[in-house]
């Protein structure tokens, strides 16, 4: 695949996070009731579209085992969110906060690869990195707050990722050798 192509996945990716980001934050009583279904199909894009990338370019990408390990947890996430929606609801704080933490922990550890490598800009991916790894952490300090709550910090925190997905079809060229 070529870089353009790298750049379209990632760019699909992040704007469906972001839809649902917004989705969440502006219609509470809508992303109440479907909650679950908006965050299994976009944490199930975002997987695929990581796993994607990393089998058609791994030899020529710096930091590729990365992007396959997180897909391939996003991808598992999004499957158990999808298929068990009304568990998912009592548990929707912590499984999405481990996605955070993880996604989170593995922004931040590729962006200092990025760095070794020389590439400009590695600081954003350690800044979303941490973003991310905090709103995961929040989402398990209170799992108890009320569904608006959880409804804005899901939807702000599905924005970061969403971000996150842009920035790298934004820095695609900047993965490879």
């Amino acid at each position: 695949m070529s870089k353009t192509a790298y750049r379209i996945l990632w760019g699909i990716a992040g704007v469906l996070l972001i839809v649902a980001g917004i989705m969440c934050i502006s219609w509470e009583a809508v992303a109440l009731a479907s909650l679950a279904l908006f965050l299994g199909v976009a944490m199930l894009v975002s997987g695929v579209v990581d796993v994607l990338i990393f089998f058609s370019g791994r030899s020529a990408m710096i930091g590729s085992g990365w992007f396959l390990v997180d897909g391939i947890l996003t991808v598992i996430l999004a499957v158990f969110i999808l298929f068990n929606q009304a568990f998912m609801m009592l548990t929707l704080p912590f499984v999405f906060g481990m996605w955070l933490i993880f996604s989170g922990i593995t922004r931040f550890v590729q962006s200092f690869d990025l760095k070794a490598f020389g590439v400009r800009g590695w600081g954003w991916f350690t800044a979303v990195g941490i973003l991310m790894a905090v709103a995961g952490v929040i989402s398990f300090l209170n799992p108890v707050a009320g569904m608006e709550a959880i409804s804005a910090v899901l939807g702000a925190s599905l924005i970061l990722e969403g971000i996150s997905a842009l920035t790298r079809a934004c820095c695609a060229g900047r993965f490879f050798r």
